[in-house]
């Protein structure tokens, strides 16, 4: 009997890339169909866009607030989600053959595009979908997930999802990956603006996409955790959003910057401590410090109401984003009577790397469609 490799490395290594977020106000209009859009080419004035079979990104790896790369094993993916065997590690069938190339095996592609809701170069969105069946007369939109990605406000962008959005257009979602401007650029409430604004764009072109605008909810890692926990609690967040996921969230940049000046911190903590400082645009100093209000204001749990959406929370035991960036929101959260999970998982993996871990794809995906249903 020979046994394949199915899966592969690409696809594992992928779906462990990054994820982070933010917003602008005001969407801007579909492209029309067959323009390219590219950091330098301005959005063109809209037309809804129409089906096309092109991939616009793609995706690799990324590292840091987004996920580290795992060392000494190889990768591997299952229906249930990734798992992860050993290097070395002996075959469950002793008669079986190995082959040393793994073998690609995907679900019908989806159609992608990338679209502008902004005018800035780091306002796109790229969306992954299948059309309606035009047989199926009692076919419904499908529901949607926002993604938005990781890397401390600094770096990292919306192509880390390619693989990740595909798997979830195959579970029945319209999936949508979104950049916002950097820390780098622009000062918060940057980010968070760019994200509604990102979200409203495609809740507003919903039918070209086969979405129902009513079942979208949000996942976010790391960085971008933080701007998907804020879209669930700003406001009513559960009139824009059915849920939020976040994986590794940073929902209170205070603590991380204070987690990055002890002597034992990681250099992933102190570089975070500097990208709270980016993010901002100030240092916290005395108590009269301006600096306070933004640092408030960027603090998920300052936020927190009746009408917040629900959350799921995931980090690992030994994240050096740690669980008490969680435990916080969630207990605020109880308190004014909304659902709020939060999940450990052993280890130290970081944001989109915690989909190592076998028990957390399924989670999330079970949350997801009830949560959408």
């Amino acid at each position: 009997m020979r046994r394949v490799l199915v899966g592969g490395a690409a696809f594992a290594a992928a779906c462990v890339s990054v994820a982070s977020v933010p917003g602008v106000a005001g969407a801007a209009p579909l492209p029309t169909p067959g323009s390219s859009l590219g950091p330098a080419s301005p959005p063109t004035l809209p037309s809804p866009p129409a089906p096309t079979d092109t991939e616009s990104a793609t995706g690799s790896p990324s590292q840091s607030p987004t996920g580290e790369a795992p060392t000494g094993e190889t990768p591997s993916t299952g229906p249930s989600g990734p798992t992860r065997t050993p290097a070395g590690a002996p075959d469950a069938d002793p008669s079986a053959t190995v082959t040393g190339r793994a073998v690609m095996v995907t679900p019908k592609l989806p159609k992608s595009r990338t679209l502008a809701y902004g005018k800035d170069a780091r306002q796109r969105v790229d969306v992954y979908w299948q059309p309606a069946d035009p047989k199926d007369k009692k076919a419904k939109p499908r529901p949607g997930v926002l993604l938005l990605h990781g890397g401390y406000w600094l770096e990292g962008d919306k192509s880390g999802f390619k693989y990740f959005a595909r798997r979830l257009t195959a579970q029945g979602f319209t999936v949508f990956a979104a950049d916002y401007r950097l820390a780098t650029t622009a000062r918060w409430p940057a980010q968070r603006d760019d994200s509604l604004a990102a979200l409203a764009y495609v809740r507003k072109h919903a039918k070209s996409f086969n979405l129902d605008p009513n079942r979208i909810a949000v996942l976010g890692s790391s960085a971008g955790g933080l701007l998907a926990t804020q879209v669930g609690a700003l406001d009513e967040g559960a009139e824009r959003v059915r849920g939020v996921v976040a994986l590794s969230p940073v929902n209170t940049p205070y603590l991380a910057f204070q987690d990055g000046s002890g002597p034992t911190a990681s250099p992933s903590q102190r570089k975070l401590r500097g990208a709270v400082t980016k993010l901002v645009g100030c240092v916290p100093a005395g108590p009269a410090s301006s600096c306070w209000s933004r640092l408030d204001d960027a603090n998920t749990a300052q936020h927190v109401s009746h009408g917040d959406a629900p959350m799921l929370l995931f980090h690992s035991s030994r994240d050096f984003v740690p669980v008490t960036q969680s435990t916080a929101l969630a207990g605020a959260m109880r308190t004014a009577g909304v659902q709020a999970t939060v999940r450990t998982v052993p280890g130290t993996r970081h944001g989109m790397a915690l989909m190592v871990d076998p028990t957390v794809y399924p989670t999330l995906l079970a949350w997801l469609k009830a949560r959408t249903a």
